[in-house]
């Protein structure tokens, strides 16, 4: 199960997408979400779906990752439809269970609400596989940054951030470590009913919170060891520049986001 969750993990590469820069980037994935929200039709949510697919390729992501991505929300997907399917009445009837009808509109409803669902997820997951988790944060700290006027503590926020995306693929392989450990000790993850499953899961529970307090507390001493301290003004050794194709590329988005506003497609 671990396996298929890519949420944290980066793909280290050198194509035109890894080298944007991330402010640029999480502003643009902004944009893009707000976009996704303005469409009122499928073929429009179906371009961006095609365009988050070449993106990917532009990216060299390979398909694996847009599986293991989507696998999470299938559950979610398919709930949607049944829902939409059932209760959203209008249109041709397209099929009749006793009382309950299936017609086009629930049809169409549950489509479009899919297809929103997957570029979401799919655009999200781009970001985060092409960024790495310390330039990820350092761009979302920079919008965060002027909230400190008003109370907010946005460099712990930031913190908070930098570690939770730095320790979800850790504490990951340590889990299925742990999984294969018990595995080799006669433990069975795989057969026997929903209740034997839960409790021989129950057994990862307690080494895995183990591990979890340990490296935090590693990690802990390290920062106090390097001088961290709250608050205290901080610099980067390798100032993020926005170039001229970071800016074109956030021109073109907002005139796209504009043109979709005012066709109202």
């Amino acid at each position: 199960m671990s396996r298929s969750i890519t949420l944290g993990h980066y793909l280290p590469g050198d194509t035109v997408i890894h080298r944007m820069n991330p402010r640029i980037k999480v502003l643009v994935l902004i944009i893009i979400l707000s976009m996704l929200f303005a469409f009122k039709s499928i073929p429009g949510l179906l371009t961006m779906l095609l365009a988050v697919l070449l993106l990917f390729a532009v990216a060299r992501v390979p398909f694996r990752y847009l599986l293991k991505g989507l696998r999470p929300i299938l559950y979610i997907a398919l709930f949607a439809l049944i829902i939409f399917l059932f209760f959203t009445k209008g249109g041709v009837v397209l099929f009749r269970l006793g009382s309950f009808t299936v017609e086009s509109d629930g049809l169409e409803e549950g489509l479009f609400v899919i297809i929103r669902l997957v570029t979401l997820v799919l655009f999200s997951l781009l970001l985060t596989l092409t960024t790495t988790p310390l330039s990820l944060t350092y761009g979302l700290g920079y919008y965060l940054k002027p909230l400190g006027r008003i109370g907010l503590p946005a460099e712990e926020v930031v913190m908070i951030m930098a570690i939770s995306l730095r320790f979800i693929p850790t504490l990951l392989e340590e889990s299925q470590r742990l999984m294969r450990a018990q595995v080799s000790r006669g433990a069975d993850f795989e057969s026997g009913s929903i209740l034997s499953k839960a409790k021989n899961l129950g057994t990862l529970i307690v080494p895995l919170f183990v591990s979890a307090f340990r490296r935090a507390d590693e990690l802990a001493l390290a920062m106090e060891a390097r001088g961290y301290r709250l608050g205290a003004k901080r610099t980067r050794l390798q100032e993020d520049l926005i170039k001229m194709q970071d800016w074109l590329v956030l021109l073109t988005t907002i005139l796209l986001l504009v043109v979709v506003l005012y066709m109202n497609i």
